[in-house]
């Protein structure tokens, strides 16, 4: 179970856009000029994989029907 209100990609794309990196996740230029522990680096990036596998099952499931749909098309 997961304590993450997931962005919509849309969201995070746009996020990216503005700010030049992901939400959640401070600029490489912060991490350069104030650095980072690496344990709270570690815990961010635990963080982004979460939200990765998150999103792949999301885009799966929605692959997985529009196959379905696709074959009772063709049907």
């Amino acid at each position: 179970q997961t304590n993450y209100n997931l962005r919509t990609l849309e969201e995070v794309e746009a996020h990216i856009l503005t700010y030049g990196h992901l939400p959640d996740v401070p600029s490489a230029q912060t991490v350069e000029d104030n650095g980072i522990s690496v344990g709270e680096m570690n815990a961010l990036l635990l963080k982004k994989i979460e939200e990765l596998t998150l999103y792949m099952i999301e885009i799966k499931k929605e692959n997985s029907e529009l196959r379905e749909m696709i074959l009772n098309v063709k049907q």
